[in-house]
């Protein structure tokens, strides 16, 4: 199987908590899971090809773009990684038809255990994707609110209390332990009402929901964690092979060192198994 490949396709069964995966080489999808606990090689050919406009590139950008496209597509300006600035309302976003269906929706602030307590942030179109793109155990929606710009205010609040990053080294060693979000949200929310207050006098009242929703459980399929983190990278080695020993977030963990897929999207790539 040979193909340009995207990030790991996931599927959560919410009564198990079990995550699939499936790899997308081209036009096919690999399954995954089955191939835990065998012998897996993926050889990257040398070839990209960006994710716009699919003319090949020499180097990949924002995870599967050339350097044009890189900056010109809004999905890649700044603002997505840290949507308190969003200037979409000054005018000058690079898409503002892009912006309204993907940052002036709904979007969910939330708690996760992933490397440990966490705040993020994602679409509500994005559940529960995001939280097992990140490798979270454990995720709990706590405000909802209009836009991807608010979510962002409301971030950088929380941020103040609990971190915003994960630590994705610790975080593919797993064994980390539950966390009660429930009580870690009842504890963080008290924190921050005046700060919130002022969000809603800007916004309006009803620009902030405060939620009650179940914990998402998340169980990955591991057979082993690495003691010590390896990690290969296409630009550097040309082939990746090992026993597969499971998957989490957008890692693939084999007995010889961990990959991150996502930051290969539009890599040429076979998959010999």
């Amino acid at each position: 199987m040979i193909g340009f490949v995207k990030k790991m396709v996931s599927n959560l069964n919410m009564e198990t908590g079990e995550v699939d995966y499936k790899l997308p080489i081209g036009d096919e999808l690999l399954p995954l899971n089955e191939l835990i606990g065998k012998p897996l090689t993926l050889t990257y050919t040398g070839n990209i090809s960006c994710l716009n406009c699919h003319k090949k590139t020499k180097k990949s950008f924002s995870q599967g773009f050339c350097f044009p496209c890189m900056r010109k597509l809004a999905a890649c300006d700044m603002c997505i990684m840290k949507p308190e600035t969003c200037h979409y309302d000054q005018g000058t976003c690079r898409e503002p038809e892009w912006g309204e269906k993907n940052c002036m929706i709904e979007h969910y602030v939330y708690l996760a255990n992933t490397s440990g307590l966490k705040v993020g942030i994602t679409r509500h179109t994005q559940v529960p994707t995001r939280w097992i793109d990140q490798g979270a155990t454990q995720a709990l929606p706590i405000i909802k609110v209009k836009t991807r710009y608010q979510s962002g205010l409301v971030e950088t609040v929380l941020a103040d209390f609990i971190a915003d990053k994960t630590n994705w080294r610790a975080m593919l060693k797993g064994g980390n332990e539950a966390i009660d979000l429930k009580v870690k949200a009842a504890e963080l929310l008290p924190q921050i009402t005046e700060r919130l207050a002022a969000i809603k006098l800007e916004f309006g009242e009803d620009c902030i929901e405060i939620l009650d929703d179940d914990v998402v459980n998340i169980d990955y399929p591991v057979l082993n964690y690495p003691v010590k983190i390896s990690s290969y990278n296409f630009d550097k080695e040309l082939g990746v092979s090992g026993v597969l020993q499971g998957i989490k977030g957008q890692y693939l963990i084999f007995d010889t060192g961990v990959i991150n897929i996502r930051k290969f999207t539009s890599y040429e790539i076979s998959a010999e198994y």
